[in-house]
């Protein structure tokens, strides 16, 4: 092999890995941002709220006075329907997967089983919740 091409090897591979880094940087902030949203998501949506209304309808600062206890009480029953609706969807998902359990193999039900693991770590990384009350996996 010529030097040439061995620089352009190592070229190659030191850009795809920094492409590989970089992804994984953002994708890993991503998913430490909703990691650390559980809370303050709801003071987010609340600004969003105060924001898009205050620009949209010039609101003036006493309208703004009076409106702000009704966003932040907006954005926290939006945070508790929206968290009542993914346990519903991973209850949902979970009922599914029992269902199916009693057709598969048992190389398959092993598959499910790691599925329904994997999901369960990723939905208690976004803060979701399943209702210990209702269907477990198979």
């Amino acid at each position: 092999m010529n030097t040439s091409l061995k620089e352009k090897l190592v070229v190659g591979f030191l850009l795809v890995f920094v492409a590989g880094a970089m992804t994984g940087s953002f994708v890993g902030a991503s998913h430490a941002r909703h990691l650390l949203l559980g809370q303050p998501r709801q003071r987010v949506l609340a600004e969003r709220m105060r924001s898009q209304l205050r620009s949209q309808l010039n609101l003036t600062p006493e309208q703004m006075d009076k409106a702000s206890a009704i966003f932040d009480r907006t954005a926290g029953q939006l945070e508790a329907i929206r968290t009542e609706t993914a346990g519903r969807v991973h209850e949902t998902i979970a009922e599914v997967h029992r269902q199916l359990a009693s057709d598969l193999t048992p190389e398959q039900r092993a598959k499910l089983k790691e599925i329904d693991r994997r999901q369960k770590h990723m939905s208690e990384g976004e803060g979701f919740r399943q209702n210990p009350g209702g269907p477990q996996p198979p």
